[in-house]
C-alpha cells in the first residue's frame, strides 16, 4: 500500500498545482496547459496500451460481454441521472425546473460523475497488490465499458446543445472502426512490445488524436472531432501478440511506475480552475438557470458532499449483479473500485465550460470531482481490505 499512498500523494500535488499555479504564476500556468494535455494523454496512452496487451476476451461466451456492458452502463447511468435531478431540483430555482435550457445544460454539466478514471484505477489496483483478483479483471471490463459508454454518450448530449453535426457521426464510425479491429485481431499482430516501442506506440496515438482534433477545429471550431486516445490507445494494446519483442523486466517495471506517477500528477494538473464569486449571479443568464446565484460556501461544501454520495451510489448497482461469480464482499469491493473518477470527467466539464455554462452547479461538480480524486487511495485501501484472506487462528 505504500505505493498506492505515494500515488495519492502525488494526485494531491497536482491537484493543488492546478489550483495554485494560475493565481501566482499565470503566464506560465498557461504556457503549460498544453504540454500538460499532451503529456497526460502521452501517459494514458501508455497505461492502456499495458491494458489491452493483458486484455483476455473469450469469444464463445460473448453473452457475459453483453451483461457486462449492461452493468457499465448502469454504472455510468445512475450517477448521473442522479446528479442530474439534484442539480435541477436542488440548486436551481422553480421556474428552471420546467425549462428545456436548465435540463440540458444540467445532463450535461452531471455527465462528469458517469466516467470511472481507468488509468488511475488500473494503476491503483496493480500497486495494491490486486492484479491477479477477480475485482481487478471485472473492473479492467466494466470500466472500459463505462468510459465508452460516457464517449457514446456525450455524442446525444451535445446534439442537444450545438444541434445535429456530421463530425458526430464520424466518432461513432471511429469507435465502431476501433471496436472491430479489436475483436477481429485479438492479440494478432507481430510487433515489439518492449517499453521503448510502447512509449512510440503511445507518442503516435496522441499526436495522432491532437491531429484530427487541430485539424477538424479548422473546418468548424463549434464541434471538432475529439477523440480520447483512451480507446485507441487499448486496441493498440490489444492487438498487439502477447510477448514479442525483448523486455527487460527491471526496466519494464521502472518505466512502467514513473509514467504512473506522472500522470498521477498530470490527472491533478488538468483539473480545471475552481472559480468562485459571490458577486450574485453568473454573466450568462443561461448559466443562471443552473444556480447562478452564489450561495455561499458552506452550502456549496454541503451541495459538495451529497452529490459525491450520492454519484458514487449509483456506482453500486455492481453490488446486485455477479452473484454466481463472486462473494458479496467481492462484489461490493467491485463497486468501491468503479469509484475513482479522474480526467475523463475533468474533459466533461472542460466541454461544459466551453459551452458556456459557469456558476455554483460547475463549481459543486469540480469539487466534487476533485474529492473523488483525493479520496482514491482510500477506496483502494477499502477494496484491499475488503480482499484481505481472513488470517487462521492459532
Amino acid at each position: 500500500m505504500k505505493k498506492v499512498g505515494l500515488y495519492s500523494a502525488l494526485l494531491l500535488s497536482g491537484l493543488i498545482g492546478s489550483q495554485w499555479l494560475p493565481s501566482v504564476f499565470p503566464d506560465l500556468f498557461s504556457a503549460l496547459v498544453t504540454p500538460i494535455k499532451m503529456m497526460t494523454m502521452f501517459c494514458l496512452a501508455f497505461i492502456m496500451i499495458h491494458v489491452g496487451l493483458e486484455f483476455e476476451i473469450d469469444k464463445s461466451n460473448l453473452r457475459q460481454y453483453g451483461w457486462d456492458y449492461v452493468v457499465a452502463a448502469t454504472a455510468a447511468a445512475f450517477p448521473w441521472i442522479l446528479c442530474a435531478l439534484y442539480f435541477v431540483f436542488v440548486m436551481t430555482s422553480a421556474e428552471g425546473w420546467f425549462n428545456f435550457d436548465a435540463w440540458k445544460q444540467s445532463l450535461l454539466v452531471s455527465r462528469f460523475s458517469a466516467p470511472t478514471s481507468a488509468g488511475v484505477l488500473f494503476s491503483m489496483l496493480a500497486a495494491a497488490g490486486l492484479a491477479s483478483t477477480w475485482v481487478f479483471k471485472k473492473a479492467r471490463i466494466l470500466a472500459i465499458f463505462d468510459d465508452l459508454d460516457t464517449i457514446l454518450l456525450m455524442i446525444p448530449l451535445k446534439i442537444l446543445m450545438v444541434g445535429l453535426k456530421w463530425q458526430l457521426g464520424v466518432i461513432v464510425l471511429v469507435i465502431a472502426v476501433l471496436l472491430y479491429i479489436a475483436w477481429k485481431y485479438l492479440h494478432s499482430f507481430k510487433l515489439p512490445t518492449s517499453w521503448g516501442w510502447i512509449l512510440f506506440y503511445s507518442a503516435l496515438i496522441t499526436v495522432g488524436c491532437e491531429l484530427i482534433y487541430l485539424t477538424s477545429r479548422f473546418i468548424d471550431d463549434l464541434v471538432p472531432i475529439h477523440l480520447e486516445v483512451l480507446l485507441p490507445a487499448f486496441v493498440m494494446g490489444c492487438v498487439l501478440a502477447h510477448g514479442h519483442g525483448s523486455l527487460n523486466s527491471k526496466m519494464e517495471e521502472r518505466i512502467s511506475n514513473g509514467m504512473t506517477g506522472l500522470f498521477m500528477v498530470l490527472v491533478g494538473l488538468a483539473m480545471p480552475l475552481i472559480v468562485a464569486s459571490s458577486s450574485g449571479t453568473t454573466s450568462s443568464t443561461t448559466s443562471a438557470l443552473i444556480g447562478g446565484e452564489w450561495p455561499g460556501w458552506g452550502m456549496i461544501i454541503t451541495h459538495v458532499l451529497v452529490i459525491t454520495v450520492i454519484s458514487n451510489i449509483g456506482k453500486m448497482f455492481s453490488l446486485l449483479c455477479y452473484r454466481r461469480e463472486a462473494s458479496l464482499k467481492e462484489r461490493l469491493a467491485l463497486s468501491v473500485a468503479m469509484f475513482p473518477r479522474g480526467e475523463v470527467g475533468a474533459g466533461v466539464l472542460v466541454i461544459s465550460l466551453s459551452y458556456g455554462i459557469g456558476g455554483p452547479v460547475v463549481t459543486v461538480a469540480l469539487l466534487s470531482l476533485a474529492l473523488n480524486l483525493v479520496m482514491t487511495g482510500i477506496f483502494i485501501a477499502i477494496v484491499k481490505k475488503l480482499l484481505a484472506e481472513p488470517q487462521p487462528q492459532n
